[in-house]
């Protein structure tokens, strides 16, 4: 089945890399629990944090379009993140109804 949401995200990103701007995508590669968004699910971020999609919303949001930013700047081609309850910003980002999610970041051109 074709995920039309995708579709849009990634002609996005290569209208962005097309203006020569930089572009990371970030797709959920894993989930246990209560997780908003299902495995698969995509976002893209630019250098000036612009982007589009979704990976799960909230505060775990703005985490990813941070590491991402971040992983541009150190010129790293990609990144695994994990955001948990048990982690100890928990609470911060959004996570204390238990559930655990993994992301993969990475530079696309």
């Amino acid at each position: 089945m074709r995920n039309l949401l995708n579709e849009k995200i990634l002609e996005e990103a290569n209208t962005w890399i097309k203006s020569k701007e930089k572009v990371v995508l970030a797709t959920v590669i894993q989930t246990w629990g209560s997780s908003p968004l299902q495995t698969g699910s995509k976002m893209i971020i630019n250098e000036k944090g612009n982007f589009s999609g979704s990976v799960s919303g909230g505060c775990v949001e703005t985490s990813v379009i941070k590491e991402s930013i971040n992983l541009i700047k150190s010129k790293k081609n990609f990144k695994k993140l994990e955001f948990e309850v048990s982690n100890e910003n928990a609470w911060n980002i959004g996570l204390a109804c238990g559930g655990k999610i993994q992301i993969f970041i990475e530079q696309i051109n």
